[in-house]
C-alpha cells in the first residue's frame, strides 16, 4: 500500500460492542470498526466522549458467553468518527 499509511499491523474489519472506561469521563459502550494486533478503532457518534491523546482507558468486549478480559489501552488517534486505541504492552 502506497502513501503515508504508517500502520504497523494489518487491520481486520470487526464490529463488536465494547465497554470503554475512562477515569474522568466515565463508562461508555461503543462499536468497533476494526481490530489489529496493535489495537482497535472505536466508533463514537453523538456520545460526548472527548479523551485526550495519550489517555489510558480500560476496554472490555461485551456480549460474550463469558466475561472478556479487561484490557488497558491508550488513546493514540482521533478522527471525525472515533478513536484509535492501542493495546498497552505490559498487560498482566
Amino acid at each position: 500500500m502506497a502513501g503515508n499509511d504508517r500502520r504497523e499491523h494489518i487491520r481486520t474489519a470487526m464490529s463488536a460492542k465494547v465497554k470503554v472506561m475512562h477515569p474522568e469521563l466515565g463508562e461508555f459502550v461503543f462499536s468497533t470498526r476494526d481490530i489489529s494486533d496493535g489495537g482497535v478503532f472505536i466508533v463514537v457518534d453523538a456520545t460526548p466522549f472527548e479523551p485526550e491523546l495519550g489517555d489510558t482507558v480500560t476496554v472490555q468486549v461485551q456480549g460474550l458467553p463469558v466475561p472478556a478480559p479487561v484490557l488497558d489501552m491508550i488513546v493514540v488517534r482521533r478522527t471525525r468518527d472515533g478513536f484509535g486505541l492501542q493495546f498497552e504492552h505490559n498487560q498482566h
